[in-house]
C-alpha cells in the first residue's frame, strides 16, 4: 500500500518553493495501484495538520504547526486581521494571503514567520462564508462604471445592476458579492443600494452601516410583536406582586435628546449610610425567550449610536415607549436596592421586580447647573419633586468617586467628539464633548448596581454573562514603557503592572503637553473588555465582580442576565437555571462581544466621515494640534476640536525622513525632529468625506 503522505512530502520538498497543483500530484502518483479517495483524504489531513499549505497555485510545505481556526475580523485595502476562535489571539494576514476572505468568514490559518510585533499567518482555506456585502464609491475607468471598495480591495470591481438603479460617478453604493474569486479583486458583485453622493457624510455613513450588516429597519414580524406588546400597556395583574416604589422620588438623568431611557435613580441617607436605588426598565418582562423580538435583539446585540442617529437594538415602540422610563408614567422596573456604608462600601443589596413612576426627565447639563448653584425659576419648578435629593446624591457620588480613585482605577480621559448639524444634517461643528459631575455621578451609581448584579450571579451560582477585562499583555506593556521613556516620563511598571501604577502615570502627565498622548498610550496598552461566562474580574475598574445590568434596552448582555435573575427570583432553582441557561449564556457572551466590536468600528468610521465633511469647509485655514503618532510616511495630528489629519512626508520641507516607529520623525537632511506630543500649527490641505481622511500641511508651508 502506497504511503501517500511520504510521497507528497518528498514531491513538495523536491519542488522547493514552487507550488505543486493537486492535478500534478495526482498525475505523479496515479501509476500502479492508485486509491484516489485515500489520496484525497491524506491531502486533507496533511492540510489540517499544517504539514502542507494550499495556495492559489498549489501546495507547498508547511511549517509543521497545526492550522488555526479563525474568524476574519477586519479588512483594509491591502491586509486584514483574523482572530483565533479558541484563544482570541489576533493574527495579521497580508492581503495577498487572505484568499479573498470577507469579515465574519471562518477560515483555517497557517502561522508564518512574522515581520512585525503581531503574529502573522496565511489563510489556507475558507470553511464558512459569512459576509457578502461591502460599501464603495462608483468610479469611471475608461468610460466604464465600476465600484471601488472602501476597504476590501485597492482595485475597482466590475458589477452588474439588476435593479436598474440610476448610478453616477461619485455615488456611494452597497454591493453584494455574487461570486467569489481567490482574491478580493476577483470577486464579482451586484449593486443593491445607491445612497447618494460620496461628498455627503450622510450617504457615506449609511453605506458604512449597510456594509456592516446593520439596519434601522426591523422585520415586519418584529415590528408587529413590538406594537402589540406596547399597545397592551401595563395591566393591574402585571403590577401585582411587585414592590411598589411609586411614592419614592425616583427620576432619570440623561442627555437632552435621549429617548430610550432605561435607568432611574433614588438615594436616601440613613443612619447606616446611604440606600442607593438603581431602577432599570424591566425589558425581559416584554422580550420573551425565542420570540421574534428576542431573536432580533440577539442578532443586533447592541444599539449603535453615530453622529445624531441611533440604530436601536429594540424597536422604538419598546425602546422609546413601554420600556422607556418616561416621566409621570407607571413603569415596570427591575430595581437594585443597595445599602452602602458611610465610606461607600456595599453592605447589602436586594434585587426585586418593582413598579416605579419617574418624577422628571433630568438632563445632565441642567443637573450640573444646579450643582454649580445656577438654579433658575424654571429649573426649580421642573425639579421641585426631586431637588431635595440632589445634595444627598452629590455627597454619595463624591464618596464613590474618591473610592474608585483610591482603589487605583486608571482615570483615562479620552477625546470624545461632539458633532453639530444644520437643518440639512450637514456637520457644521466639531468639538470635544464635555463631561460634568452629573455624568460621573450616574456612572458611579450604575457601576455599583453592576457590581451587585455580578455578586448576585456568583453568590447564587447562576449561569451568567460577566463583563470582564484582562490585564495588559507583556508586549503592550513593553510598548507603553518605550513610549513613556521617549516622553521622558518617570514611571514604575513591573512585568505585571497593577492598575494603580497606570493611574499614577496618568496623574503625573496631567496638565502637561503629553497628557493626551499618555492617555492614548495607556488606553492602547489595555486589553479589550469583553463578555464572558467566567467572572475573571475587571482590571480597568479594579473590581473582582462586574456585569452589565443597567442598559437592557440597548445591550443584549444586560437583557440576558435580567432574564436569568428574574427566573431565579421567581422560584427557579440554581440547578434548573444552569440546565436551562448554560448554553444560552455562552452564545449571548460571544455574540455580545462580536456585535460590540462591530458597533465601535461602525461608530468611529461614521464619525470620521462627518468630521471630514466639517473640515471641507475649512480648507486653507490654520489650526493648532498635537502630534499623536509618527510613521515613515508622515505624522498624524489631532486638533483641539478632536479632528485628526495626516501630514504626509511629501508635504513636509524637503529632505530625507525616517521614523523610529514610535516617538519621532526626523529630517536627516536638516536635523529637524517632529516628536509625539509636540504642539504644532497646521493648515488644512484637503478632506475626503468618502474615506473620512483629512490632510494637513505645516502652517508655514
Amino acid at each position: 500500500m502506497k504511503d501517500y503522505r511520504k510521497l507528497i512530502l518528498h514531491k513538495l520538498k523536491a519542488s522547493g518553493k514552487k507550488p505543486v497543483s493537486f492535478k500534478e500530484l495526482v498525475k505523479a502518483f496515479r501509476k500502479g495501484n492508485f486509491d484516489f479517495d485515500r489520496f484525497a483524504e491524506t491531502v486533507d489531513k496533511m492540510k489540517k495538520k499544517g504539514e502542507i499549505v494550499e495556495g492559489r497555485l498549489g501546495f507547498t510545505l508547511g511549517n509543521g504547526g497545526k492550522l488555526k481556526k479563525c474568524r476574519v475580523t477586519r479588512l483594509h485595502k491591502s491586509f486584514g486581521f483574523v482572530k483565533n476562535v479558541d484563544t482570541n489571539e489576533e493574527i495579521f494576514i497580508p492581503g495577498k494571503l487572505l484568499m479573498g476572505a470577507m469579515p465574519g468568514d471562518i477560515v483555517m490559518v497557517q502561522i508564518r514567520p512574522s515581520k512585525g510585533e503581531s503574529p502573522e499567518g496565511e489563510v489556507v482555506s475558507i470553511e464558512e462564508e459569512n459576509f457578502s456585502r461591502f460599501s464603495g464609491e462608483i468610479v469611471s475607468e475608461f468610460g466604464q462604471l465600476k465600484i471601488m471598495p472602501d476597504v476590501i480591495s485597492k482595485y475597482a470591481l466590475d458589477f452588474v445592476n439588476p435593479l436598474g438603479l440610476e448610478l453616477h460617478e461619485g455615488d456611494k453604493a452597497v454591493a453584494l458579492i455574487t461570486k467569489r474569486g481567490e482574491r478580493h479583486s476577483e470577486h464579482r458583485c451586484e449593486i443593491v443600494t445607491c445612497l447618494g453622493s460620496s461628498l455627503k457624510a450622510d450617504a457615506c455613513a449609511l453605506s458604512i452601516v449597510a456594509a456592516a450588516g446593520l439596519s434601522p429597519i426591523f422585520p415586519p414580524e418584529v415590528i408587529d410583536e413590538a406594537r402589540r406588546t406596547s399597545a397592551a400597556g401595563i395591566s393591574a395583574g402585571e403590577k401585582e406582586g411587585r414592590l411598589d416604589l411609586r411614592e419614592l422620588p425616583i427620576f432619570t438623568i440623561d442627555g437632552a435628546d435621549t429617548k430610550d431611557i432605561d435607568d432611574a435613580v433614588s438615594v436616601q441617607e440613613n443612619e447606616d449610610g446611604y440606600l442607593l436605588g438603581v431602577h432599570i426598565a424591566d425589558v425581559s418582562h416584554y422580550v420573551k425567550p425565542k420570540s421574534a423580538l428576542d431573536n432580533e435583539a440577539f442578532q443586533r446585540g447592541t444599539s449603535v449610536y453615530y453622529a445624531n442617529r441611533v440604530i436601536p437594538m429594540l424597536p422604538a415602540e419598546l425602546s422609546n415607549g413601554i420600556c422607556s422610563l418616561n416621566p409621570q408614567e407607571d413603569r415596570l422596573a427591575f430595581s437594585c436596592l443597595c445599602q452602602l456604608d458611610k465610606s461607600g462600601d456595599i453592605k447589602s443589596y436586594k434585587f426585586t421586580k418593582s413598579v416605579i413612576r419617574s418624577r422628571v426627565k433630568g438632563v445632565y447639563s441642567e443637573i450640573n447647573d444646579i450643582f454649580d448653584g445656577f438654579v433658575s425659576r424654571e429649573m426649580a419648578e421642573k425639579y421641585k419633586e426631586v431637588i431635595d435629593q440632589l445634595p444627598v446624591m452629590k455627597k454619595l457620588a463624591e464618596i464613590l468617586g474618591k473610592k474608585r480613585i483610591a482603589r487605583g482605577a486608571p482615570q483615562i480621559e479620552t477625546s470624545e467628539s461632539a458633532l453639530m448639524f444644520d437643518e440639512e444634517n450637514v456637520c457644521v461643528g466639531v468639538g470635544e464633548y464635555q463631561r460634568g459631575f452629573a455624568q460621573e455621578m450616574i456612572e458611579d451609581f450604575m457601576l455599583t448596581a453592576n457590581e451587585c448584579a455580578a455578586r448576585f450571579g456568583l453568590e447564587n451560582e447562576l449561569p451568567f454573562v460577566y463583563r470582564v477585562h484582562e490585564p495588559p499583555s507583556a508586549e503592550k506593556i513593553e510598548g507603553l514603557k518605550e513610549m513613556l521613556a521617549g516622553l521622558n516620563i518617570v514611571y514604575v511598571l513591573g512585568d505585571d503592572p497593577k492598575p494603580k501604577q497606570l493611574a499614577e502615570i496618568l496623574e503625573i502627565s496631567k496638565g502637561t503637553d503629553a497628557e493626551k498622548i499618555v492617555n492614548n498610550a495607556v488606553l492602547r496598552s489595555m486589553s479589550k473588555a469583553k463578555y464572558d461566562t467566567e467572572p475573571i474580574g475587571h482590571y480597568g475598574l479594579v473590581l473582582e465582580d462586574y456585569a452589565h445590568f443597567t442598559s437592557p434596552i440597548r445591550r443584549y448582555p444586560d437583557l440576558s442576565i435580567h432574564r436569568i435573575m428574574s427566573a431565579f427570583l421567581e422560584g427557579m432553582s440554581a440547578e434548573e437555571c444552569r440546565s436551562r441557561f448554560n448554553k444560552f449564556v455562552y452564545a449571548a457572551a460571544d455574540r455580545s462581544t462580536e456585535t460590540e466590536l462591530t458597533a465601535m468600528q461602525t461608530e468611529r468610521a461614521c464619525d470620521d466621515c462627518y468630521k471630514a465633511e466639517y473640515m471641507t469647509g475649512h480648507i486653507d485655514e490654520c489650526f493648532e494640534g498635537v502630534i499623536t503618532s509618527v510613521t515613515d510616511f508622515g505624522m498624524f495630528v489631532e486638533l483641539d476640536n478632536t479632528c485628526e489629519g495626516l501630514i504626509h512626508v511629501d508635504n513636509l520641507p524637503e529632505g530625507y525622513y525616517e521614523s523610529d516607529g514610535m516617538m519621532q520623525l526626523k529630517n536627516f537632511s536638516t536635523g529637524t525632529v517632529y516628536r509625539v506630543g509636540q504642539r504644532i500649527a497646521i493648515k488644512v490641505l484637503g478632506a475626503n468625506v468618502n474615506s473620512g481622511k483629512v490632510d494637513f500641511v505645516l502652517a508655514d508651508n
